[in-house]
């Protein structure tokens, strides 16, 4: 029997992504996971980093590509590559995976077939103050043998871990000091260059 994958974000990478939601909340918004198999263990892929891409016209082919290809040259250098996505819906309510998601999602599966698609859940997201969750306030979903993108379920939700365990407690003390300002992303990059989408001082 072939052992699950399984899918370990690190904190940095996590909250950069919900950071990037929380600004543009009445916008879709998307991201690119950032990292490589486990070198001790095949079955663990490693999300290392993330880099935030856009909050309008997501469908846009031309600047998805120009990204897609200015983050590959940078964190190629590095050992890493494109490991998933990352969507946030632009209504609260909607939990649904859009084709949007799914094409690059799609898109990503050709050069890394293990890539994970990762959807924000706002419902899990609005409820972390109220809790001591641990778990990530993302949906995991992965391709399955017949090229479809499905959900794993809540028996699977271990399947995606955050490296830290307080990484909801360092995201909420983000969030009650409105760190979301200093996110950019690739949009905010192509309206001002000097906006820089690795965001090097978030975490500073």
């Amino acid at each position: 029997m072939v052992a699950e994958l399984k899918y370990e974000i690190s904190q940095n990478a996590y909250i950069k992504l919900v950071l990037q939601a929380l600004k543009h909340k009445t916008t879709a918004v998307n991201g690119v996971l950032l990292g490589r198999v486990n070198p001790q263990n095949e079955n663990v892929v490693e999300i290392i980093d993330a880099v935030p891409l856009f909050h309008s016209n997501l469908a846009l082919l031309p600047p998805l590509e120009i990204a897609l290809i200015m983050v590959e040259e940078h964190y190629g250098s590095q050992g890493l590559g494109i490991v998933g996505y990352f969507h946030a819906n632009e209504r609260f309510d909607d939990a649904e995976l859009g084709i949007v998601a799914k094409n690059i999602g799609d898109h990503i599966c050709r050069y890394f077939p293990q890539a994970a698609l990762l959807l924000l859940d706002n419902k899990k997201l609005e409820a972390l103050s109220k809790g001591k969750d641990q778990s990530p306030v993302m949906q995991l979903y992965i391709r399955d043998a017949s090229k479809n993108w499905k959900l794993v379920g809540p028996d699977g939700g271990s399947r995606l871990v955050i490296k830290e365990p307080a990484a909801n407690v360092v995201l909420l003390d983000f969030i009650s000091s409105e760190k979301w300002e200093d996110v950019a992303d690739f949009d905010d990059h192509l309206d001002d260059i000097k906006k820089d989408w690795l965001n090097p001082d978030l975490f500073k």
